[in-house]
């Protein structure tokens, strides 16, 4: 099973319970770290997650996964909260990042760069712009590889 078929299941099973009791899903992660692998799921509401929020996640999701056991290899399950820089996946991420701080990186070089860390401008399916310093860069959205908030210090 590939990846972004368990990433898939994890998310079919899970999305449910997060919707009823007023979560959002932010991002799920299967990797191999070491020796080991890790199920990773990111969550968040309004107001920030606590580990009382991360427990009952964590408990849910371990017994819909021992129902379904989608994933053939040992694996450690994590619930966390996606942290202060959260990754910006979907639009409505993007949306609701409108005005702060980001941190992007593109397939190819845009404006001479691939790194672009700056204010997020404005948004849309067709691209975005960061303005780093007084300079405006416009993006496609299929030329972003990666997007975060960013903290300023």
């Amino acid at each position: 099973m590939t990846n972004e078929q368990i990433k898939s299941i994890v998310e079919s099973l899970v999305q449910p319970y997060l919707e009823q009791h007023g979560f959002e899903l932010v991002d799920i992660e299967y990797v191999k770290e070491g020796s080991n692998w890790f199920l990773r799921v990111f969550v968040d509401k309004e107001g920030g997650i606590d580990i009382d929020d991360c427990g009952r996640i964590s408990e849910f999701l371990s017994d819909k996964l021992d129902e379904k056991d989608p994933i053939e290899s040992a694996y450690f399950l994590e619930v966390s909260s996606p942290g202060a820089e959260r990754p910006l996946k979907k639009a409505k991420d993007f949306e609701k990042a409108v005005g702060e701080h980001v941190f992007v990186t593109t397939y190819e070089p845009v404006d001479g760069m691939k790194e672009f860390e700056g204010t997020l401008v404005s948004y849309s399916e067709d691209g975005l712009v960061v303005q780093v310093g007084k300079k405006e860069h416009v993006i496609a959205t299929g030329q972003v590889a990666g997007a975060r908030l960013a903290i300023v210090f």
